[in-house]
């Protein structure tokens, strides 16, 4: 097919793909190489039985795999049998062969390296050193760190030997990518922005490595449009101001473009990934140095982002010294956001500059409408000519309009809902689809969803937590639901989230999906609940 259209594929071909595009295949063919691998099912599954047998065999913690996932999607990490079902299904959801396999997890001390391999497709492979990402939260990079800053270099070129027999083994065509796991202290990695031959010495060790000859240290910086106040959920809008420090050692990887008076949108179907800030400096202490001057002085607005998390990663102890794992962040997540915080605040005009950000954020998401309508809503309306033309019968006219469903009410703005429609000549309801869209800018402003918001200091009202595209909704009118219960499913980038309920009721007014799926902002009204029936029944006694 390809050569009939005379078209020329880059990248690795389906015969290395058949073998690495495949978790499992990877495993078997590091095992063929003999790397060292965690122990796993040898068959991929869809069956929670075979996945609970195994990890009962192999004892928790263990990590539910998607076979085919990337990105951090389709994959969980379970403690307990409790976690398991809901973890499998979870991770099945976001695998697009809807397989996944289960592992023993590593998560004690663990360092996240990556060895960059370039091979010729005829079996001749060269490396480009390691790099370190053992920054990451979710099982997605934070920060990348290059070179590595372990005292072991032995140990670092026992990795990179093992990436490059696996790369030999299958005549590796193409650039790309072998990840591994290790123990060891305190590590960081890799080939450096510049791609020279880097290699480190240990934060504040005089001594060099052997082998050792570092000519530059650099550190990428990856700036998310999330909210890590409220579970790092999806910030959907526009970015109305994007300012990133330019100069020697910088270098910014972005299509964010505001000079022009254009603002671009964050939206819930890709990846939320604004930038990559990648600096270079000739030692540790000074790309670290470099790190936090840059993050200090950048601005974004409209949309909320991760920049005080970074700031509280480059200007922490541990990170300062190189003493990370791909739990550190996770453990320390709290304190590191609040780092970051007193960082941004300390610097003159630091509360001024965050109070706009997140009054950008807030105008992008949600408007506040207070007005409430409901299935089975109805008007009459009448209409009287205003001129009074004697030539011409002018009489009032009376029409009716009921509401059957309504699926976007951001009213006076917009509307969306599907009506009953009677006029005075008929006594027949006519179904209509009635949209309505305001002409002024004001609407076009609008980036998010444009429901109802819902009011968190209600006790009946249960708000969506995230932005994202809501998928499905489980619940419907006259449902009794339970504490916990799942209400419905919002995907994020490609992950698919549960929203719960945070308490027993009785489904009042559920939102009505216009599509099969949509764009929702976080404080939208997903559900609104009253007591229990059997509670009102009781009362009623």
């Amino acid at each position: 097919m390809f050569a009939e259209a005379r078209a020329i594929v880059i990248g690795p071909g389906p015969e290395n793909l058949a073998r690495t595009g495949d978790k499992l295949q990877a495993k078997l063919l590091a095992q063929r190489c003999q790397v060292p691998v965690l122990e796993a099912m040898n068959q991929p599954t869809a069956n929670v039985d075979e996945a609970r047998a195994f990890a009962h065999r192999v004892g928790f913690p263990v990590m539910i795999k998607a076979v085919d996932g990337g990105g951090g999607r389709g994959i969980r990490l379970v403690h307990e049998d409790s976690e398991l079902d809901s973890s499998v299904q979870r991770a099945i959801g976001e695998s697009p062969s809807r397989s996944v396999f289960v592992e023993k997890a590593a998560v004690d001390g663990f360092h996240h390296v990556e060895i960059q391999v370039i091979g010729d497709g005829m079996g001749q492979v060269r490396h480009l050193w390691e790099r370190d990402c053992s920054v990451q939260r979710r099982f997605q990079k934070v920060v990348e760190c290059a070179p590595a800053l372990m005292r072991d270099r032995d140990l670092v070129s026992k990795v990179i030997d093992s990436a490059l027999k696996m790369a030999t083994e299958i005549r590796y065509r193409s650039l790309g990518t072998f990840e591994f796991l290790w123990i060891g202290f305190g590590a960081d990695a890799t080939s450096s922005s510049t791609g020279s031959n880097v290699r480190g010495s240990w934060p504040g060790h005089g001594g060099q490595f052997e082998n050792a000859s570092p000519n530059s240290f650099s550190i990428q910086l990856r700036i998310c449009a999330e909210d890590p106040s409220n579970n790092f959920s999806l910030s959907i809008g526009k970015v109305t101001e994007f300012v990133v420090p330019s100069g020697n050692g910088i270098r910014l990887d972005t299509n964010v473009n505001t000079s022009n008076g254009s603002a671009s949108v964050v939206g819930s179907n890709f990846d939320n990934l604004l930038a990559k800030v990648i600096l270079t400096a000739s030692s540790w202490e000074a790309v670290v140095r470099k790190a936090q001057r840059v993050l200090l002085d950048s601005r974004i607005s409209g949309v909320k982002t991760n920049i005080d998390l970074l700031r509280g990663i480059v200007s922490h102890p541990d990170f300062v010294v190189g003493h990370v794992d791909t739990r550190w962040l996770g453990l320390k997540l709290d304190e590191i956001y609040h780092l970051g915080q007193r960082i941004a605040n300390a610097q003159p005009g630091g509360e001024t500059v965050r109070s706009i950000s997140q009054q950008s954020s807030s105008q992008a998401g949600l408007p506040a409408s207070n007005h409430l309508f409901r299935k089975g809503d109805a008007w009459s309306i009448t209409l009287e000519p205003l001129t009074k033309d004697t030539s011409q019968e002018a009489a009032k006219v009376t029409h009716h309009l009921r509401f059957s469903r309504v699926f976007r009410n951001d009213f006076p703005t917009s509307l969306a809902a599907e009506i009953e429609y009677t006029t005075p000549t008929s006594q027949t309801a006519i179904p209509y689809r009635m949209q309505l869209e305001t002409t002024s800018t004001a609407a076009s402003a609008l980036v998010s969803s444009t429901h109802r918001r819902g009011d968190p200091q209600n006790p009946r009202h249960i708000v969506l937590p995230l932005s994202g595209r809501l998928i499905e909704i489980l619940v419907s009118d006259g449902e009794n639901v339970v504490e916990n219960q799942v209400l419905a499913f919002v995907k994020q980038m490609k992950m698919e989230l549960e929203v719960r309920s945070p308490r027993a009721g009785r489904v009042e007014w559920v939102h009505e999906m216009e599509d099969e799926e949509e764009d929702v902002a976080e404080g939208m009204l997903l559900v609104e609940l009253n007591e229990p029936q059997e509670k009102q029944m009781r009362g009623k006694l």
